[in-house]
């Protein structure tokens, strides 16, 4: 069983890295964020649309692996409708799934594919890259955010 669920989960993030649904620039968008990781080379630039205090849209234009792009991606599912501080508290509770592997956060369900990163903690900051972009566009730092492993 477990390693069914694990095939199901890499196939989740091979697809989504490839066939990503929210990889475009949106026509209309109110924040900004960039996210860099100069050590692996992936690079991830954040635009959302927010309304009536909650994020309305997202779309993401990103250069990198398939997890980089899976988790961008998935992390849009998991926050469109939702208010920036509950997308921190998400943030939050996701990077220290991809530290762990562990989360009982319901609000991260769409984002169980990528908690086997984990094991490969070279990965962790291709995972969480999109995220801290994300942050950065709530903040209003168009600039965005480096990282390195």
């Amino acid at each position: 069983m477990f390693e069914d669920l694990r095939d199901l989960y890499q196939e989740v993030i091979l697809d989504r890295g490839r066939k990503p649904h929210h990889g475009r620039r949106l026509e209309t968008f109110d924040a900004q964020a960039k996210g860099d990781n100069p050590m692996c080379g992936d690079r991830v630039t954040v635009f959302l649309r927010r309304d009536d205090g909650r994020v309305q849209e997202l779309g993401f234009e990103a250069r990198g692996c398939a997890i980089s792009v899976a988790s961008a991606d998935l992390m849009a599912d998991a926050v469109i409708g939702h208010t920036p501080d509950e997308i921190r508290a998400m943030a939050e509770s996701f990077v220290d799934m991809a530290r762990t592997g562990v989360s009982d956060d319901a609000a991260l369900e769409t984002l169980r594919p990528l908690a086997g990163v984990h094991d490969y903690p070279s990965r962790v900051k291709c995972a969480t890259l999109p995220w801290a972009a994300l942050q950065a566009a709530l903040d209003g730092a168009a600039e965005g955010v480096a990282t390195s492993e």
